[in-house]
């Protein structure tokens, strides 16, 4: 029986293939020794916070002040690099991470580096103890603080060679080219952006106020602004534009975008001229900040006070984003000035025919349509029935390509998903969620009309257009793509580990607080449309969870749930 690791494929209805993790556990494919080095450096950084104070420490000056102010902002780099990096370089480069795991097969955990690990672990832990116990400051504080350093970095390396061999790394910086120095130029671009924002708040804020204020004249009348005060707004309505409204988020997240993007599609991006349009998107961003807040005060001014501080607020931001990002992307690869590849003139648009776009427009649409309907609404998203609507409208247009696909359905998918509303239930009750929400006191004071209408359409979406995109995007696009660029010629049997754990992952992901049950949903979704080889299965299933969610919510008044 051939060993399994995550780089390898598996087909569970191949005789003589293994359908499970391996027994050999010195046998690690390379992302599941990467998850162990994670979780690793996870407890043990989670175990030094709760000994250590940064704060105590930093009043002592010298390198331990430098440690304790930039010890958290180089922490969220390197981990924003290494996440960054692993996904990538993964759809960069799928055979050579597949090559490294085969031959980790026979290349077992160094048991010498571990135990080097740890040593320096207990090293950075007596230090530490050390720091605490004695009041030293000047030169002897920063001689222990440089030794924990020196103890702490050496930890990291011992670990990282324990798991992956010099050579495994070597290869793997290697068969990616030049991602690490794109990945780093995109994290150093976030995290500097960020950071220096913080000085540039102020400044950032008074020039959105001006722009606010001009963009408030030109439409309305009866402006009221206090540039002392940061106060804009009408007789009526007025709000504050804190530093943090200045659009520094706007700008640090493009910036981090046009970076990756640009290094991903090089070889299709014509330089220096594509380079045009990172100054581009943040200016547009920035801009589009300043429209979003001008908007907030008319919609304000209008009498939709909810709407404007509670769903507009929040979802506006994000709208402006994505409709940026899309732009910026159109742009990099359609434009002749700036891409290598530009589409022939005559050429016409065949989304319909495009496998890709039909199995995420629907899911796609539903995005949309949430963060409309939530720019639209207040505490409580009244207009829930776009979200249906938008899903049922792209699953209609794309009803040729659906037609191909299995939907057959037997036992196993309606039996997967009884299973998966039990476990999320367990799962809800065992984490303790908090059961506020807006919902039963926005429902209680509508119209019977309107409480009838609202719960029909949520029903509707929950049974029918949400089970249909998700799975065609989590299962039928990304499960089979993370397997081969050409999914569709993937059957539905066949899967590798990391494919299966990051679409997984990300549809836990996609359910927010209720994450860890989302991916446990993910999971036994994935292998009903593995095991039976049919998606029908696992839209059987999620219809079969989200349907008894639904009676479970109006049953036992679990609004929470939804």
């Amino acid at each position: 029986m051939p060993d399994l690791t995550l780089g390898l494929t598996v087909d569970l209805r191949t005789p003589g293939k293994a359908s499970g993790l391996p027994a050999d556990f010195q046998r690690f494919g390379i992302f599941v020794r990467l998850l162990i080095l994670a979780v690793l450096f996870a407890a043990e950084l989670l175990a030094i916070s709760v000994v250590a104070d940064g704060a105590e420490l930093a009043n002592r000056g010298g390198l331990l002040r430098f440690l304790a102010a930039w010890g958290p902002w180089i922490l969220r780099c390197i981990v924003g690099f290494a996440a960054l990096f692993m996904t990538f370089g993964y759809l960069k480069s799928k055979a050579t991470f597949d090559r490294i795991s085969e031959g980790l097969a026979s290349s077992p955990v160094s048991k010498g580096f571990l135990a080097a690990h740890f040593a320096a672990i207990v090293l950075a832990g007596a230090l530490t103890l050390a720091l605490y116990k004695t009041s030293v400051f000047g030169l002897q504080a920063d001689l222990i603080a440089g030794g924990w350093l020196l103890a702490g970095l050496s930890a990291i390396v011992f670990a990282s060679i324990a798991v992956l061999p010099p050579a495994a790394w070597i290869q793997m910086v290697r068969g990616t080219g030049y991602l690490w120095l794109y990945t780093s130029a995109a994290v150093a671009a976030a995290c500097v952006a960020g950071n220096a924002s913080r000085s540039l708040w102020q400044p950032m804020a008074r020039l959105t106020f001006s722009l606010v204020e001009g963009l408030l004249r030109l439409v309305a009348s009866g402006v009221t602004a206090d540039p002392a005060k940061m106060i804009i707004g009408t007789g009526n309505f007025r709000v504050e534009i804190a530093d943090q409204c200045s659009g520094f988020e706007g700008v640090g997240l493009m910036l981090a975008f046009s970076v990756v993007w640009l290094g991903l599609f090089r070889k299709e991006c014509r330089f220096p001229q594509a380079l045009l349009l990172i100054p581009v998107g943040v200016i547009v961003i920035y801009l589009l900040n300043a429209v979003r807040i001008a908007a907030l005060v008319l919609i304000g001014s209008a009498g939709a006070r909810e709407i404007a501080v509670g769903g507009f607020h929040s979802q506006a931001g994000w709208i402006a984003f994505n409709v940026v990002a899309l732009g910026f992307s159109v742009a990099a690869r359609r434009v002749p000035y700036f891409t290598l590849n530009p589409p022939p003139a005559h050429s016409t648009a065949q989304s319909t025919e495009n496998p890709t776009t039909a199995y995420l427009i629907p899911f796609l649409m539903i995005l949309g349509a949430g963060m409309v309907s939530g720019a639209m609404s207040g505490k409580f998203e009244w207009f829930y029935g776009l979200r249906f609507f938008a899903a049922a409208g792209a699953l209609a247009v794309f009803r040729n390509t659906y037609s191909k696909l299995d939907w057959r359905v037997g036992w196993l998918g309606p039996s997967i998903g009884a299973a998966v509303f039990f476990l999320w239930i367990g799962i809800d009750r065992m984490m303790g969620h908090p059961v506020t929400t807006a919902m039963p006191g926005a429902l209680a004071g509508a119209s019977s009309a309107a409480r009838i209408t609202w719960l029909t359409f949520r029903v509707l979406a929950a049974t029918i257009t949400v089970p249909i995109a998700e799975e065609l995007a989590f299962r039928g696009f990304l499960l089979r793509r993370l397997v081969s660029a050409d999914f569709e010629s993937v059957p539905f049997t066949r899967f590798t580990w990391l494919a299966l754990l990051v679409s997984s992952a990300l549809f836990g992901a996609l359910h927010g607080s209720l994450w860890f049950p989302g991916i446990l949903a993910g999971l036994l979704y994935a292998f009903a449309v593995i095991r039976r080889g049919r998606i029908g299965e696992a839209v059987a299933a999620h219809a079969t969870t989200n349907a008894l969610l639904a009676g479970y919510v109006l049953l036992y008044g679990a609004w929470h749930l939804w």
